[in-house]
């Protein structure tokens, strides 16, 4: 893929039920995997395939987000043509900030019209998977399709919300169905579409004078009749993750050696932002398995098949099993977990015992002493 093509992470209205996890966060400023953030995955899979200039369309809760991205160094986007660009809502209008996403679009209709790029991808950042948009923009021009839509089959969601589709045996579209919907179909749609950047604004300005504001709900699902959308099938690994069970299923499916690889090195690796930090530390009496461990950790105890993030410190004698331990959590001595998910900066103070279960993990919010 050349630079002909324009990248848009749309974070307006994302399904999410992630509970505690966004209380005061967006959904895609949510830490995954030891050290990176979900928006990390679709932000790379569009710098690898070779889009210079991306949009990250924030909505509600995005300090962190700003915080995380910063000007893009990390993802070689701090460019002087091009680069990254974070466009949050032009107003503070509650009312403003609850219209769909083809109301924000046009409300920065300028940056659609300056860019020079011939096509769009627009993509969500819940979709967690490593993507080459090459084959999908190239399949999608010889089709003839106005929109291409990348899906996949896949039976079980693990917990996560999407869209089911409807499509014939030449690939075409026929319907593509809310989130909550019970139609029987194992393709589900991953939010991520192609079209030409001209199409979109027309999309965007016929919508809205029909008094629609929703991209997908009104401007595809309505339009459905009149445009040629067609699905591409995507292969690879994709953890639908907006709620707290998809959250924890998938980053355990990490502690799995095929998926772990596939996801953060094939076909190109995905970046985060750079934390220089010292190697994890492990004391006399320390012990883990099948766990991942993230540098400037201190374990004194002992964690098997879990995930601990940056800074985490394990006191002595405790033991975690089937947890998640966000940044900078602290586990006292004597302290047992299993099952848990610790947001970032996490207190358990000694001889404490917190347990959920694979199908509900027991959660403590940011910053909590327990």
């Amino acid at each position: 893929m050349n630079s002909n093509v324009l990248g848009v992470i749309n974070l307006i209205h994302e399904t999410d039920e992630m509970e505690a996890l966004t209380a005061s966060r967006c959904l895609a400023s949510v830490p995954f995997g030891s050290r990176y953030r979900l928006i990390d995955f679709i932000l790379s899979s569009m710098v690898n395939s070779g889009m210079k200039k991306i949009a990250v369309f924030a909505h509600t809760k995005y300090r962190s987000l700003m915080d995380h991205l910063g000007a893009g160094k990390d993802w070689d986007l701090h460019r002087r043509h091009g680069g990254l660009f974070i466009l949050p809502p032009v107003t503070n209008d509650v009312n403003e900030t609850r219209r769909g996403d083809l109301f924000h679009f046009y409300q920065n209709r300028d940056f659609f019209t300056r860019s020079v790029q011939e096509y769009v991808v627009i993509a969500r950042s819940h979709m967690v998977c490593n993507i080459d948009f090459t084959p999908v923009l190239a399949e999608h021009q010889a089709s003839g399709a106005d929109i291409t839509v990348v899906c996949k089959r896949q039976t079980e969601l693990s917990g996560g919300m999407a869209r089911k589709v409807l499509a014939d045996g030449n690939g075409r579209i026929m319907a593509m169905c809310d989130h909550y919907s019970r139609v029987q179909s194992d393709l589900v749609s991953m939010e991520m579409f192609v079209m030409r950047k001209e199409l979109l604004l027309e999309l965007v300005e016929t919508s809205l004078a029909q008094g629609q504001d929703h991209l997908v709900r009104h401007a595809i699902m309505g339009w459905m009749d009149r445009l040629h959308v067609r699905r591409y099938l995507y292969e690879g690994y994709l953890g639908i993750v907006n709620t707290v069970g998809s959250y924890y299923q998938h980053s355990m499916n990490l502690l799995l050696p095929a998926v772990g690889q596939h996801l953060f090195e094939e076909p190109e690796t995905i970046y985060t932002k750079i934390k220089d930090e010292p190697p994890a530390r492990y004391m006399n009496g320390a012990s883990t398995s099948n766990s991942l461990v993230a540098n400037g950790c201190v374990i004194e105890g002992t964690v098997e098949n879990s995930i601990l993030f940056r800074g985490v410190h394990i006191g002595k004698g405790a033991v975690v099993r089937n947890s998640i331990v966000m940044q900078n959590g602290r586990v006292g001595a004597g302290s047992r977990l299993d099952y848990a998910i610790l947001d970032k900066e996490v207190t358990i103070e000694q001889q404490q015992e917190l347990c959920g279960a694979a199908l509900a993990p027991f959660l403590a919010m940011k910053r909590k002493v327990i």
